[in-house]
């Protein structure tokens, strides 16, 4: 029985590759759920607001939580200075990696912060290499010329 049914809804399927509906969601349409909530909340905005702000003022440290983490964005990264020393070519690498440890271990730098800088001082550290190669490699090439 269940072979017949699966046979008749088979043929009944969306054809592969063809959408029921080829224009897609209008942009910018919001579910019936979402306008419903909005609409209930829009009458009652102001007063949870202030009952909100109340219980944060009265010691509600959940209440106060949530407000501030709506108010106040977390911040991503902070600036560093930090005093380091110039990276000209790659044999000047370990003279900054030793600065970083340095800066952590006087506590100038957290470890994360230091992993940072370090992930771009390996990215400098490449790019020189790179150019230093290219310019050993001209070199070699000028050389066989003349040859």
């Amino acid at each position: 029985m269940t072979a017949k049914t699966a046979k008749k809804q088979k043929d009944h399927l969306f054809k592969k590759g063809k959408s029921g509906n080829p224009k897609g969601r209008p942009v910018g349409s919001r579910n019936t759920v979402s306008i419903l909530l909005d609409n209930l909340m829009s009458d009652e905005a102001v007063a949870l607001t202030k009952k909100a702000i109340k219980m944060a003022l009265d010691g509600d440290g959940q209440t106060l939580r949530a407000l501030l983490d709506k108010l106040l964005p977390n911040r991503k990264d902070n600036p560093i200075s930090i005093k380091l020393p110039k990276i000209t070519t790659t044999g000047d690498l370990p003279k900054i990696t030793a600065s970083i440890l340095q800066a952590v271990s006087d506590g100038e730098l957290t470890p994360s912060e230091a992993s940072g800088i370090a992930r771009l001082v390996e990215t400098h550290g490449k790019a020189i290499e790179v150019a230093e190669l290219e310019a050993r490699l001209t070199e070699l090439e000028k050389h066989m010329e003349k040859r």
